[in-house]
């Protein structure tokens, strides 16, 4: 059940809008005040997430998320938190992310051009008539809202291109360096020195030491610098092809390596990437973070407190971000 959970929580971030711009869950922190209209959900500065809006986003990850689960998930708990209700914090967080960085792109000045507007406007009308008159009433909406929501959402990705369009990071193959090793974990430490004796001194074969000793099931790991314990890393990253370590100390227990591969192009690529994303990452970050902790945030909380998914089965639109994507994936 808990590896089970695990990727079902995973999914919610593969579905976090704006990937890469801000990462998976940022908080919505907000001032719970008065003063907001009836069907308004939450307002940071002068933007405003309707009920309608935040229905679009919530229904679609539901029925995404069913089509792979199953309706059944919603009443799964880990740590006595029900997946539903993760659902609807990160649908939350990401509609303030979109909203905020919306505001960002007028503080930057940031506009749509014409053939982007286009495209809000042709997505809208695609998704929206997909749609039947089930759906229709109960999101509560209509092609105007949904070509707002489009516009507000490629803003929101094109202040994020903006801000990281100069960070052009050089990432050398050392840096992004990604090795493979197999591994044996054991609890005890003499036991540890005496199958590494009998890895390196009598040539016993390690893969077959690994499955017979080691407390893992997985023996085979690749990674990268900082991506292990710096105890393991430095081990693993000093053996050359085919050597085998002493025996080293960890948190979890003692560790005998064997180096596999010193080199993996192919993921080494890969990691440069990754590193590189990480850093435009960071860069965006230091500016959202700044602006956002200027703004003043209002959520409706006894709205919020009833927003529930929708259970209909006349109701199953998904393709929400799929269309956006059609439209938006190149610019």
């Amino acid at each position: 059940m808990r590896r089970w959970m695990k990727k079902a929580a995973a999914f919610l971030c593969v579905f976090a809008l704006l990937a890469g711009a801000a990462g998976c869950g940022k908080d919505f922190t907000v001032v719970l005040t008065t003063g907001l209209k009836k069907n308004e959900v939450f307002r940071i500065e002068k933007m405003s997430c309707t009920l309608p809006e935040l229905m679009v986003y919530l229904t679609n990850l539901q029925n995404r998320y069913e089509a792979v689960y199953g309706e059944e998930i919603w009443g799964a708990k880990t740590e006595g938190t029900s997946l539903e209700e993760e659902a609807r914090e990160q649908v939350l967080a990401e509609l303030a992310q979109v909203k905020t960085m919306a505001l960002l792109a007028g503080e930057r000045e940031v506009t749509l051009d014409e053939k982007e507007e286009q495209r809000v406007t042709a997505a809208a009308a695609e998704y929206f008539g997909s749609l039947n008159e089930t759906e229709v009433t109960a999101l509560g909406v209509d092609e105007a809202l949904i070509a707002q929501m489009y516009r507000e959402y490629a803003l929101a990705g094109k202040v994020y291109r903006q801000i990281v369009e100069n960070v052009n990071p050089e990432i050398s193959d050392d840096e992004a360096r990604t090795i493979t090793v197999l591994a044996i974990r054991m609890e005890d430490e003499a036991d540890a020195q005496d199958v590494c004796r009998k890895a390196k001194e009598e040539g016993a074969d390690f893969e077959a030491l690994a499955d017979q000793y080691s407390e893992d099931t997985a023996i085979s790991y690749s990674f990268g610098k900082g991506e292990r314990e710096e105890a393991i890393e430095s081990a693993a990253f000093n053996l050359g092809k085919d050597e085998v370590s002493d025996v080293i100390e960890a948190q979890d227990g003692y560790y005998i390596l064997k180096c596999i591969s010193t080199f993996d192009e192919a993921q080494t690529q890969l990691n440069k990437e990754k590193i590189a994303n990480q850093r435009r990452n960071e860069a965006f970050n230091r500016e959202y973070d700044s602006f956002v902790n200027s703004l003043v945030r209002r959520l409706n909380e006894e709205l919020w407190d009833s927003v529930e998914m929708i259970h209909d089965e006349n109701v199953t639109t998904d393709s929400f971000f799929t269309v956006y994507n059609q439209y938006f994936q190149t610019t």
